[in-house]
């Protein structure tokens, strides 16, 4: 547990009171560990484990947390595949829901939750691309998730932003986020709608100057990435004007870069790649291509 140690308390001197992922096993970078990521809401650890462990081995890691100060509570979470996701709070008043800092911005997130927290800690750096480049721009929202994206937008400076997601209670919390950054209400819109029915409803509101693309890459009977990811980029022309950006955003190990690539050049020969995003430091892994891939593109025609 050495390595496990050594890396979240050398994670935690780079938080500056904000979320981060303190270790991420799932990169292949700590040998033994890669069933393992821990990620922070100040002052709380929540430990995620992927693959069956002994009791005892989950006894040593929650030994090994609790010797560092910072963390005043931890839940640790088993979703292992072939049996429900189980979790416990091993100490601390760790409360259901709560907020969360990150670039400065305010999130709700739940700490407790099996699975999705409210924020997902690996798209740190598009968000930070989008405050620095949203000044005066219409963006549309895909797959909006709680509209993270879209708190970035509106604090850079984007005219309007409009947050597309089928889910009404990651929407609702998507409101949320904007009240709790004070952000003026007129300049957001949320729809509560399945994309691949409400294109018109879409289209409508536009065009825009930048589309954000981050749908699930596997959520069967909602999206899934090899059948509904080029549905998506064949519209893109119908959204934008020339000039207009897209960043396509997947999160699948098994697809590398040139999976997007590959879609963009079938479904839209108009848009020109300029580069991937560096992902979060946060987040190493040992082969890039397995991690997060955000690819910016710009319509040229």
């Amino acid at each position: 547990m050495q390595q496990v140690l050594s890396e979240v308390k050398q994670q935690l001197e780079q938080t500056l009171g904000e979320s981060r992922r303190v270790f991420h096993g799932r990169g292949h970078c700590f040998p033994g560990f890669e069933h393992l990521v821990i990620d922070w809401f100040p002052p709380f650890a929540v430990a995620r484990i992927y693959k069956d462990v002994e009791p005892e081995w989950v006894e040593q890691l929650c030994e090994t947390l609790k010797v560092i100060e910072q963390i005043k509570g931890l839940v640790v979470q088993q979703r292992s595949r072939g049996r429900e996701s189980s979790q416990q709070i091993i100490w601390g008043d760790i409360p259901e829901q709560m907020n969360t800092t990150e670039l400065g911005l305010l999130y709700k997130v739940k700490p407790q939750r099996n699975q999705n927290s409210g924020l997902f800690l690996d798209m740190r750096e598009g968000r930070r691309w989008v405050i620095d480049n949203a000044t005066g721009k219409r963006v549309l929202n895909l797959f909006s998730y709680t509209c993270a994206f879209s708190v970035a937008a509106i604090a850079g400076g984007a005219d309007h932003v409009v947050n597309v997601d089928m889910s009404r209670g990651a929407i609702n919390t998507g409101k949320d986020n904007h009240r709790l950054n004070d952000l003026p209400a007129e300049k957001t819109t949320f729809l509560a709608y399945d994309l691949f029915r409400s294109w018109k409803k879409v289209k409508q509101r536009g065009p825009y100057d930048l589309i954000v693309i981050d749908p699930p890459s596997f959520q069967p009977g909602s999206f899934v990435a090899e059948q509904d990811y080029k549905k998506v980029l064949r519209r893109l022309s119908d959204l934008t004007t020339v000039g207009g950006q897209v960043l396509a955003c997947h999160n699948d190990p098994k697809n590398g870069t040139d999976f997007l690539k590959d879609l963009m050049l079938q479904e839209c020969p108009g848009f020109q790649f300029k580069k991937r995003l560096d992902n979060p430091s946060d987040f190493p892994e040992a082969e890039i291509e397995k991690g997060l891939k955000v690819l910016l593109y710009v319509r040229e025609q």
